[in-house]
């Protein structure tokens, strides 16, 4: 046995015995307990070099009262935490909801999956949930029946049990009001509720919201609907034959995606969906002739609806047959082309500012007169901000001339199968953090966002039945 003193940065510990009939591993070992250095990282000085793990003390002729100097780095001292673990299943079940990462799944009440995907994907829009919260329980404006004041605040009950509960939610009341104000919802086959289209529920549920947000028992949201979907529409009318030609002006809650053997891509069918033929009387003519009506967009919302036209009738089968082609969609769609010269003129200074703000983000070098948030009316934010391009979630008073045209995908209603009137649907939608998460009913799981691409169509997987772009404004 020989006793040593080691020199370690500033400390001396003296009086360590070594073993000699043991390994050096085990002089490491007592020194890691004095030092905190790890044997691995601990390079001790003696006759000959460096002290090794297998080396025979004999040899090295180390002698009692010696000195021997120690490197090394010791390893970080572990503190106890400042506040005891918490465990996700003792948390309030409001905050359990919130550290999820993700609202909760819906049961499926019987062939309702259609249903539950038209509440998700409507569910990603914090300024519908905002407007519902203020809406009343007890008053309903004029001109608002009472199947539509009630099925709007099951809606707000159904969004508000979405957020604040952690296990999935069973939406009755929802369906018994949907079914009351839309009996065909209710319809059966041997006595079995019947699978339903999604893209009617989605489109029945948003007018209902439209007329009763908008009326004058929730004054200060009125017009909500149109401004978070509402799409203005200016039409050429053109008769060929008979040379006549009109203009008319609608507004609608979503863009049509026409299908055919040319389209491969949302942009292309969105350009078939603008431009269609119809049959009316000719005044001039006298009897019925052809019209070519060609739209444009004249007003964008700041969120823009985009239905896939994958169903038509089928006079054999006597159902919505579907049309399985692959027609691809982008994660960011412009429709910049497709707007009216009078918007392509209101979203010119808005798009500079998104260019310049994206080249700066870049470190590209700004070309030409840089424009600035302040030479557009209304804005209070600086263009060297990422975030300046960014939706406020809370705030919908933002001017139409700030939207830029450009739309970032939020959701995803798909459907899988061959039948409008069958098969399984499934919504997809994007959180705050970026990932994205398939509500598949009652089953809500993370999914990359290269998946979500992969829903564009060309066989028996879900493919994009209806698309929801949020507006990326500056």
């Amino acid at each position: 046995m020989v006793t040593v003193s080691v020199k370690w940065q500033k400390q001396v510990f003296p009086g360590i015995e070594i073993d000699t009939s043991q390994s050096p591993i085990v002089f490491k070992t007592q020194l890691y307990t004095l030092t905190g250095v790890p044997p691995e990282r601990q390079k001790i000085m003696v006759k000959g070099g460096i002290l090794k793990d297998d080396a025979d003390w004999s040899t090295l002729a180390v002698k009692d009262g010696q000195k021997l100097m120690m490197i090394g780095t010791a390893d970080e001292i572990v503190r106890a935490p400042e506040k005891s673990p918490v465990f996700v299943e003792d948390l309030p079940e409001e905050e359990q909801a919130a550290a999820m990462g993700h609202s909760a799944g819906l049961y499926n009440l019987g062939n309702t999956c259609y249903m539950n995907s038209t509440l998700q994907c409507l569910h990603s829009v914090p300024e519908l949930k905002s407007a519902l919260l203020s809406y009343s329980d007890n008053v309903r404006g004029t001109g608002v029946d009472q199947t539509s004041h009630s099925l709007t605040v099951a809606t707000r009950n159904t969004f508000g049990e979405l957020d604040q509960s952690v296990r999935p939610v069973a939406p009755l009341h929802f369906l018994q009001m949907l079914r009351k104000k839309y009996p065909q919802f209710a319809q059966q086959q041997n006595n079995v509720y019947m699978q339903q289209d999604a893209e009617e529920c989605w489109t029945q549920l948003v007018y209902t919201l439209s007329q009763t947000l908008t009326s004058e028992a929730s004054e200060p949201t009125a017009s909500q609907m149109k401004e978070l979907f509402g799409i203005d529409l200016v039409s050429r009318v053109h008769c060929a034959e008979s040379g006549e030609e009109s203009s008319e002006a609608e507004s609608v809650y979503s863009l049509k995606c026409h299908i055919s053997h040319d389209v491969n891509h949302l942009h292309e069918g969105l350009k078939h969906g603008l431009k269609t033929e119809l049959e009316k009387v000719s005044p001039s003519l006298g009897r019925t002739a052809i019209y070519t009506r060609v739209s444009r967009i004249n007003d964008l919302p700041r969120y823009l609806t985009v239905q896939f036209v994958r169903f038509f009738w089928k006079r054999e089968s006597n159902q919505k047959a579907k049309i399985l082609r692959k027609v691809d969609y982008p994660l960011e769609l412009d429709v910049y082309d497709f707007c009216s010269d009078e918007l392509k003129q209101k979203l010119q200074a808005p798009r500079q500012v998104m260019r310049d703000a994206e080249n700066a983000k870049f470190g590209l070098k700004l070309q030409g007169k840089t424009n600035s948030l302040k030479d557009i009316e209304g804005s209070s934010t600086s263009a060297g901000e990422s975030s300046s391009m960014d939706i406020d979630k809370a705030d919908s008073s933002i001017p139409k001339k700030q939207i830029t045209g450009v739309y970032d995908l939020i959701a995803v209603l798909t459907h899988k199968g061959r039948s409008a009137d069958s098969g399984h649907y499934v919504g997809w939608v994007k959180q705050d953090d970026g990932k994205w998460i398939e509500f598949d009913d009652d089953n809500p799981s993370i999914r990359k966002e290269e998946e979500i691409l992969k829903l564009s169509g060309g066989g028996d997987w879900h493919m994009a039945y209806i698309c929801l772009y949020k507006a990326r404004v500056i």
